[in-house]
């Protein structure tokens, strides 16, 4: 397990992408290769059906390639997000650490939000799938500690008569 665990570490430092990969000198000269930083984790929560459901969030994932393992390394991270279907509204609450509110992004349509943060120092990147058709012209958000928390009100759905049909 540890020696599956190694050479997969070696393969990602050979196939790191060229802006994760940082040369540093020492002060006794030697020249030293960095990655990363590499951030990964999920969210568990229940839903209002009972059931869990499990978020991940990070810059990399492991995946299965061509049946072998593989991480998958972005240079922008995946921020951790809670989505939270309420009566008439979906709210969603996105942890964005060291990030000015001016450097926040946010767009969204009728049944998703994107969220992007790109400066030197920090980069997030989300696309958050919403469980209900919303207004998004009509959101609310702040944004206070690193935390941003948006209102979208749901659209509201045309009930629509029942129409007899005729059976031939």
């Amino acid at each position: 397990m540890e020696e599956t665990i190694a050479k997969e570490f070696e393969e990602l430092s050979k196939r790191a992408p060229e802006d994760l990969q940082r040369e540093r000198t020492l002060p006794d000269g030697t020249k030293v290769q960095s990655w990363g930083p590499f951030v990964y984790g999920y969210s568990v929560t229940v839903g209002p059906d009972g059931k869990p459901k499990v978020r991940e969030f990070g810059n990399f994932k492991a995946k299965t390639q061509l049946g072998k393992p593989h991480m998958d390394v972005k240079e922008k991270r995946e921020p951790l997000v809670d989505v939270m279907d309420a009566d008439g509204e979906v709210r969603v609450i996105v942890e964005l650490p060291g990030v000015e509110k001016e450097d926040v992004k946010l767009s969204g349509t009728d049944d998703k939000l994107t969220i992007s943060v790109d400066t030197p120092q920090r980069k997030y990147f989300k696309e958050v799938e919403l469980p209900a058709k919303v207004d998004s012209k009509k959101a609310t958000s702040k944004y206070k500690n690193g935390v941003l928390d948006i209102t979208v009100p749901k659209k509201k759905e045309k009930k629509t008569k029942s129409e007899t049909i005729k059976i031939e």
